[in-house]
């Protein structure tokens, strides 16, 4: 029986490819994965990995997440000490609790966007530190 793409559901484009070459992640800061296998649909392009692939592909894409997750969490620890704030006050601060902050700051858990970007804003500008606590 023909292999169907799972995205077009062709039954005759499915061909088997060793050894390729895959980029994961954004714009600077993607990463190749070399000698991956699996299929390739002919009529939509589709890729589907076998098991092993897989695996590697997105063991890539995790270590990626976990790489900006440590980039940000030093980053918010960074600018939270500059601005001369307890982790509390910055959690109150944010709208989150002290828990939450505090594995933000370890790299545990990824922050809201909003977090980060309220963060950065008032190391540029300090003087609004005052207008909304």
């Amino acid at each position: 029986m023909a292999r169907r793409c799972l995205n077009c559901e062709d039954r005759k484009g499915l061909t088997r490819f060793r050894g390729g070459t895959f980029t994961v992640g954004p714009a600077g800061q993607e990463v190749k994965v070399k000698g991956l296998s699996g299929w390739r649909c002919g009529a939509c392009g589709e890729v589907e990995f076998d098991a092993e692939s897989a695996r590697r592909y997105a063991a890539a894409g995790d270590a990626l997440v976990l790489r900006d997750r440590k980039r940000v969490s030093k980053e918010i620890r960074r600018i939270r000490r500059k601005l001369g704030l307890s982790q509390l006050a910055a959690a109150r601060l944010t709208g989150g609790g002290y828990n939450i902050f505090c594995r933000y700051e370890r790299g545990d858990v990824a922050p809201m966007p909003a977090v980060v970007k309220l963060l950065r804003l008032l190391e540029k500008h300090p003087a609004l530190l005052k207008e909304i606590v």
